[in-house]
């Protein structure tokens, strides 16, 4: 088979992946019901490694990204926004970053994230399809409650004003997380 041959089956499996990954990407996705966070440890750029029970009790919004992906790094200055205002209510924005090691530090120089970045490199993948990217689109974020449970997941891109509006009410009303998943 020629090489342009190849080149071209290549570009269109990886349009057609994309395509399919925007499609749903666009239908914001809440869990059935709720679904355990499954326990997993990561390490951050020092190495130290970072089981999620750390972070227990506590609302994650637990984002994958990558340093190649534009509307990923489109979302993190929202999420640093949202961090901040959200400092000391009990709500933790965590970022899993399905690169190497450099790629991540590289990236990092040139922007002051106030929240976990956690490197998964090419593992990352499947533990986003574990907390329900089964699309395996980046970027992909979930929401867990307080129980540990994932009660929303989003395959694209997402907003600070949605986010604002899936936060709040786990905030407010604990009875919320039910009608979530209703």
């Amino acid at each position: 088979m020629s090489k342009h041959l190849i080149a071209l089956l290549f570009i269109s499996l990886l349009l057609t992946s994309s395509l399919i990954a925007w499609q749903q990407s666009q239908k914001p996705l809440q869990a059935q019901q709720a679904i355990p966070l499954p326990e997993f440890s990561l390490p951050d750029l020092s190495g130290t490694l970072h089981p999620i029970s750390e972070w227990h009790r506590k609302i994650l919004i637990i984002n994958f990204w990558a340093t190649w992906c534009p509307p990923c790094l489109k979302e993190i200055p929202e999420f640093i926004q949202l961090q901040t205002e959200y400092a000391g209510q009990n709500v933790q924005f965590i970022g899993i970053a399905i690169d190497e090691a450099e790629l991540v530090a590289d990236y990092l120089s040139f922007i002051d994230i106030n929240y976990p970045i956690l490197i998964a490199e090419s593992g990352g993948a499947k533990l986003a399809q574990q907390l329900g990217n089964t699309v395996s689109a980046i970027p992909f974020t979930a929401i867990v409650n307080q129980q540990q449970q994932i009660i929303f997941y989003h395959p694209g891109e997402l907003s600070k004003q949605r986010l604002t509006e899936l936060i709040e009410p786990l905030l407010s009303s604990q009875p919320y997380l039910n009608t979530l998943l209703k």
